[in-house]
Order: structure tokens, then sequence, then C-alpha cells
């Protein structure tokens, strides 16, 4: 970066001296003057550099000025990286919150259809017949005699001609 070689195993942000970089602000520094300074150095040594340039192109100072500004720009670019994991903390707390507001509103969309698939099962609970009504209309329905035979059904048999006690014993027998 700049000139100089970078190894990826390193720590996030290297401090400058690390680097062999002559370090231009303190140690506790506010980021947003120090970027304001960085900015207006970097803006001076600009308008010094065009101003040698005018006047003598083949001083020594303009090499001079191009590594001033090269040393400025180094350190306003550690500056901004020194914000990289705040920003990345905020990102993530962003999307965290984004993902939760999604989950919330997918389960409270699962829920209204929840209830509204319960709603229809007590509905539909509600309308089916008792056992008194089934009776009657078993009887209704069903011939009291066997058509392909002939035959009478006896009156305590239910469709598929078993005897209703011997049904009960049945039920009794599978509940226990």
């Amino acid at each position: 970066m700049f000139g100089f070689p970078m190894n990826m195993d390193d720590a996030v942000i290297r401090p400058l001296e690390s680097q062999k970089i002559r370090r231009l602000h303190p140690c506790n520094y506010d980021h947003r003057r120090e970027l304001k300074k960085l900015n207006h150095s970097i803006l001076a040594s600009f308008l010094d550099l065009l101003d040698i340039l005018i006047k003598c192109p083949e001083s020594p100072r303009r090499q001079e000025k191009l590594e001033d500004i090269t040393l400025l720009f180094i350190h306003m670019h550690h500056l901004v990286n020194e914000f990289r994991p705040h920003q990345a903390r905020e990102t993530l707390r962003v999307m965290l919150e984004m993902q939760k507001r999604q989950r919330i509103e997918t389960a409270e969309r699962f829920q209204r259809h929840l209830d509204q698939a319960l709603d229809v099962l007590q509905q539909a609970a509600q309308t089916l017949p008792d056992e008194s009504q089934l009776e009657l209309m078993n009887h209704l329905l069903i011939p009291q005699q066997d058509t392909l035979r002939g035959e009478e059904i006896p009156k305590d048999t239910d469709i598929s001609g078993c005897s209703i006690k011997d049904k009960l014993m049945c039920d009794i027998i599978d509940a226990m």
C-alpha cells in the first residue's frame, strides 16, 4: 500500500510506527479534527507544489513536497481505516435489527394464519351434526333390507353389518 509491502496476517490496523512511518498527530486525538487538519495540509502542500512547479520545475523542493503529500495521504488513509471497525460494527447492528424485524413480522403473519386456521376448524366443528342427528340420518339413509340378498338387516347392527354391542365392546377394549 502506497509503495510499502503489507502482510495479510498482521493486525487489521497496524500502528504507523510499526510500518516505519513518522506519526504526525498525537496518540490521543479527535479523529474529526485531525482529518480536517490533514485535509487542509494536503491542500496547502498541493498548492505549494503547484507554485514550485510553476516557478522552478527542476527544483529539489519538488521531490520534498511530493514526499510530504504522500506522508499526509498515508496518515489520512490510516485515520479513515481506524473508523472501519466502528463502521463494520454499526453495519452489523443495523443488519441484525433488520433480520429481527423481518422475523417478528414473519412470526406475526404466521400467528395470523394460525388464528385463521383455528377459526375455520372451530366453525367446521360447530357445523358437524351431533350423534342423535347421525343416528336419525343413518335410519333414513340405510334401507332396512339387504337389497342384494333380499334379507332384512337387524336393527341392532350398523352400516358395516357389525352388531352395535360388538362395536361398543371393541371400543372399550381399545380404550384400555
